[in-house]
């Protein structure tokens, strides 16, 4: 998804952290960390290889220089080529996407997120964070966290599309986490099993509808600082990239090639037809209503 030419986004909205030594692994997962649990399957480790083999995928970066950094201020054509500009740029679009929508459709304010794009390790409200975890939301702080080399692990072992609009739709799905913080969503599903219809599928799948909004509306959202649409008009191609992506997180292509089995009562973030088509639901002109999965007779 290409940024519209003309933008500029100011910088101080992501904060640059991690390059510790690791701590352990955060307690729970986001969307990447059950794709590292498959590549430790598939080379033979077990959970408590995880910290190693990220660092065998990340190469290991364990340096940090004790100062708080920020990603600075890029212009569009920047956020076209750059990932850490691509996130900077992607997070105030969705900034300024929810505070709009959500008040209207859910009399709720719109609080922005920290977002932290880390390497190594971090420190969370939710426990110590390695790049193994994957991108995830941590709803005591409120902070959505990524590793900015999960894309790479996402391309190479799991086959899916490099685009651009493709890295957008993961943090568009941690942000939806955030907007179901806000709207009680968290906290009304039960999170603690797994299973086709379990309270963590809908929880995810209800993020993946949340983005399919975003993403949907992304060409029409102006910057307020500089009156320009965010971004173009999405390409077939660039869906395509999106959907992609989704699909390459479905428990069942997962569990597939771990095991060359599927087990149902496993699930924890829905199957790959079903991510794309709760996606699809958001992008199509859903709304919040829509995009209820708690509620959904069907997932």
């Amino acid at each position: 998804m290409t940024f519209q030419d003309g933008g500029q986004f100011e910088g101080g909205r992501v904060r640059k952290g991690g390059g510790g030594r690791r701590g352990g692994l955060i307690a729970g997962g986001g969307i990447g960390a059950v794709l590292v649990a498959l590549v430790a399957v598939l080379l033979g480790g077990n959970g408590g290889d995880l910290g190693q083999l990220a660092d065998q995928l990340t190469g290991g970066q364990q340096q940090g220089t004790g100062q708080e950094q920020f990603v600075g201020e890029c212009s569009a054509q920047q956020a076209n080529s750059d990932r850490e500009c691509r996130l900077n740029a992607t997070v105030q679009s969705l900034d300024a996407y929810w505070a709009g929508v959500l008040p209207q459709q859910a009399r709720v304010e719109y609080t922005q997120p920290p977002v932290e794009s880390f390497s190594g390790s971090t420190t969370t409200a939710c426990g110590a964070a390695s790049s193994s975890t994957g991108p995830f939301y941590c709803p005591p702080d409120q902070t959505v966290y990524i590793d900015l080399s999960f894309y790479d692990l996402l391309q190479q072992q799991f086959g899916a599309s490099d685009g651009a609009l493709a890295e957008e739709y993961v943090v568009a799905h941690e942000v939806g986490h955030h907007i179901e913080n806000l709207i009680g969503a968290m906290d009304a599903a039960d999170r603690s099993g797994s299973g086709p219809e379990s309270g963590s599928v809908r929880i995810e799948l209800m993020a993946d509808c949340l983005a399919g909004m975003w993403a949907g509306d992304a060409a029409r959202t102006v910057d307020p600082d500089t009156g320009v649409p965010f971004l173009r008009p999405i390409t077939d191609e660039e869906l395509r990239d999106a959907l992609d992506a989704a699909a390459a997180v479905g428990d069942d292509h997962i569990q597939r090639q771990a095991t060359g089995q599927i087990d149902p009562e496993g699930f924890t973030h829905g199957t790959s037809e079903q991510r794309v088509r709760w996606f699809t639901t958001g992008y199509e002109g859903g709304t919040l209503a829509d995009c209820n999965t708690l509620e959904a007779a069907t997932l």
